[in-house]
């Protein structure tokens, strides 16, 4: 590994980062100029392009025949935009969640999730796999904008008409700068991904990690920038249905159209090892299941659970470390972790849901 192998590795994050940001800010004022209404843009358009960093990694990593990072950033990303982005942004700010959320959309989260575990279970995720998850993407696309159009709450839809309720009068003006922006943004996800995956790969190699680590560490987190700012800022604004939505929303997409196009497009499908099959897609079903109680808890992530999501993170982050050094205190942490700390959580997560339920009742 040499200094011109960070650079690339850095540059690449940049230009993925401001790519997703361009094809947001383009695509997003155009659907406003047309009328497409504010909860919708923000519902489809806008999760679509922060998972943009994630559809042009895992698509050219596919395309190179190094499906362990294709994979390791689909499964690392929704790893932590739960963990990390959700509990950041309910450390800064208590997110209050929506029942639609809590009804749909997470059952659902967890539903692709079990769903990617059924297609690897062969070893290979391919093209009719693939097939299955795109068009699974399609019908939520459909659904969601359906939910948007039907959506009474006041409350929801004052966030992202504050947010994505820019309108523009059409005019030749914006359609050449937005789809300008748009052009731009898809150029600098190309160039960006390719950037990073040719950084990723020589600093796997220089320091003698799989490219699935690197895939569910460093490019993961990279892709998963987008999503940080959007949920973040939002939390800090008081546009909490929209910081958790974000998240849950591109978590689906994730797992529907990017994995689904890129196990479409890799012409021999993604390989999916047995580390992966033992230990990260477990921990991504595990995550999204974790929401479940934690939203249902009064309809409020609070900060303690966003601490608990942070808590988690850094331990997962930290297992990966130790495991990919092969260290001596792999066993002891792993006991550590199974026996003492998931057993606390589950008990304050069954108090927590108890004291809920007894408070609606009374």
């Amino acid at each position: 590994m040499n200094v011109t192998d960070i650079v690339s590795l850095l540059v690449g994050l940049v230009l993925l980062v401001a790519g997703a940001e361009a094809l947001v800010k383009g695509s997003s004022r155009l659907a406003a100029s047309l009328g497409i209404p504010p909860l919708i843009v923000g519902l489809t358009i806008v999760a679509y392009g922060t998972s943009a960093p994630e559809l042009a990694v895992s698509i050219q990593s596919g395309l190179s025949q190094q499906a362990d990072i294709a994979l390791g950033n689909i499964v690392g990303s929704n790893i932590i935009n739960i963990l990390l982005i959700l509990g950041l942004s309910a450390l800064l700010s208590p997110l209050a969640v929506s029942q639609q959320l809590i009804r749909l959309d997470v059952p659902i989260m967890v539903g692709v999730a079990l769903l990617a575990l059924l297609f690897s279970l062969d070893g290979v995720i391919g093209f009719s796999d693939g097939l299955i998850l795109v068009l699974g993407g399609i019908v939520y696309t459909v659904f969601l904008i359906v939910q948007g159009r039907m959506e009474k709450d006041a409350a929801i839809q004052a966030e992202y008409q504050r947010e994505y309720g820019h309108r523009e009068q059409i005019s030749l003006k914006t359609w050449v700068v937005n789809l300008g922006l748009i052009a731009i943004g898809l150029g600098l996800l190309v160039f960006g991904s390719r950037l990073l995956i040719e950084g990723a790969v020589a600093i796997a190699v220089a320091f003698n990690a799989s490219q699935l680590v690197i895939g569910l560490t460093i490019v993961a987190t990279g892709t998963s920038l987008p999503e940080l700012a959007t949920s973040v800022i939002a939390s800090l604004r008081g546009e909490r249905d929209i910081a958790v939505g974000n998240v849950v929303g591109s978590n689906i997409f994730n797992i529907l159209l990017v994995l689904g196009a890129t196990a479409m497009l890799t012409p021999s499908g993604i390989d999916v090892s047995l580390a992966v099959l033992r230990f990260d897609l477990p921990v991504m079903i595990a995550v999204a299941v974790a929401c479940l109680p934690i939203f249902a808890t009064g309809n409020v992530v609070s900060r303690w659970e966003g601490g608990l999501f942070l808590g988690y993170y850094v331990a997962y982050t930290t297992y990966l470390i130790l495991d990919a050094a092969r260290h001596e205190n792999i066993e002891a942490f792993n006991t550590v972790l199974l026996l003492v700390v998931m057993p606390l959580t589950a008990l304050m997560l069954l108090i927590a849901s108890w004291k809920a339920i007894r408070k609606r009742r009374q």
